[in-house]
């Protein structure tokens, strides 16, 4: 049986695992919501893994509206169209 080379990572990625993709690096700990269209924060980045996790468990709001994002905008809108989940095809090649 192999030990995780980071038991702590293991451990909140077992517990938060379903509402959060959590990674981290040498300094900071990050979190990426699994649902992108919850109503909370969509992304945790911390130094600090105490304050990290009581954002796991209570996130912040989040800093705009939630149905709004630069792919509803108008322009996006109009020109995108969603193939698939987070992936948009646009018929037209760009200007040259």
């Amino acid at each position: 049986m192999s030990i995780p080379k980071d038991p702590l990572l293991a451990l909140l990625r077992s517990r938060y695992g379903e509402r959060w993709t959590i990674r981290r690096t040498e300094h900071l700990w990050l979190a990426t919501a699994v649902d992108r269209h919850a109503d909370h924060a969509p992304t945790l980045i911390e130094p600090d893994v105490e304050r990290f996790i009581q954002q796991l468990e209570d996130p912040p709001a989040r800093a705009g509206r939630s149905a709004r994002s630069l792919l509803s905008s108008p322009w996006v809108s109009e020109r995108l169209f969603e193939i698939g989940d987070g992936v948009y095809w646009n018929e037209f090649p760009p200007p040259q």
